[in-house]
Formats: structure tokens, sequence, C-alpha cells
């Protein structure tokens, strides 16, 4: 049950991982009049929300509740020292190590062959513990990433995540027949 639940968990984060780039928050305030103001950091474009209903901001001069005022022209914002401020700031660190990896060149076997071959064997002799079926599933990601890569011999996500597996030693245990 323990492996099944191992499973689907390291699935189900890959998926997840894959398919969500990577969102940066709008620039927000609330007006002194009420609402909330978002800016799109990429367009400019102002929205207000009140009663939980969103339509665009008027052309204008808007002030906010901490007394400064926004200008809204042709429905986009006149950036203020507080929105530039917002824009400096840097992104969050990747928090997701297996994407540390990427495109970086590999060397011998890749980390997910490695990989089952620590858990699995190398004749296969482990074939039934628990974590050689998700090291397996593993190993085929990175088959695939890798033959849809224009750098088949550079990591891909799946070898990263590779890597992290490697490192958790209770559950992708060295086969010991």
């Amino acid at each position: 049950m323990r492996a099944m639940v191992k499973t689907m968990y390291l699935v189900v984060i890959s998926s997840l991982v894959l398919a969500v780039p990577p969102v940066f928050a709008q620039w927000k305030a609330q007006l002194d009049s009420g609402g909330q103001v978002s800016v799109d950091p990429t367009s400019n474009r102002v929205t207000v929300t009140r009663d939980g209903v969103t339509t665009p901001l008027w052309d204008g001069v808007h002030r906010l509740q901490d007394g400064t005022a926004i200008t809204v022209k042709s429905g986009q914002v006149v950036p203020n020292a507080a929105i530039l401020r917002a824009r400096e700031q840097r992104p969050p660190p990747v928090t997701d190590q297996a994407q540390v990896w990427v495109g970086q060149l590999i060397q011998g076997d890749s980390p997910c062959e490695r990989l089952m071959r620590r858990v699995c064997g190398g004749d296969q002799q482990c074939d039934q513990s628990p974590a050689c079926a998700p090291a397996r599933q593993l190993l085929e990601m990175e088959r695939q990433e890798r033959s849809a890569s224009r750098a088949p011999d550079t990591m891909t996500y799946s070898s990263g995540q590779c890597m992290e597996a490697a490192k958790d030693m209770d559950f992708f245990r060295a086969c010991a027949p």
C-alpha cells in the first residue's frame, strides 16, 4: 500500500509541476472609495473589484487607502513608485529542485538509468521491490523527454526527478537480493 501511495504521489506531483507555469502576482491596492485595484504586470491593464464584480477602472486619478494615487489613461495605469518597486522584485527562487539540473550534459548513464539499476538490480533481480515500478516509470519519462529534445544528451526534468528520488534512501533502497 505504501508503495502505491508513493507511486501515485510521484505521478501526481510530476503532472502538476509540468502542467502549471509559474504565475507572478498582479500589483494590488485598496481604493480609498472602496474596492480592490489590480494591475496586470504585462499589459498595465487596471481593474477594480467591488462586491465580487471585476470591471475596468475608468480613466482618471484614483486615491488609494494608503494616501497615494494612481492615474489611469486609456484603461492602463501610469506606473507609480509602488508599482515600479513591485516590478523590480525578482521572481521567487526555484523551489522545484528537479529543474536545477535541466539542460546539463549527461555523461555515462542517465540519472534515471542509475536509479533503476540501483533499485531494480543490474539483472532485474529486485524487479518486485516497491520502488522498482516508480523508478522504471521515471526512466521511461526521461527517455521520452530526451528523445523529444533538441539536445538528447542533456538532462531533462525527469532526470532531475531521478536525482531527487535517489536521495530518498528509505523508499528507493538499493537492491539487495
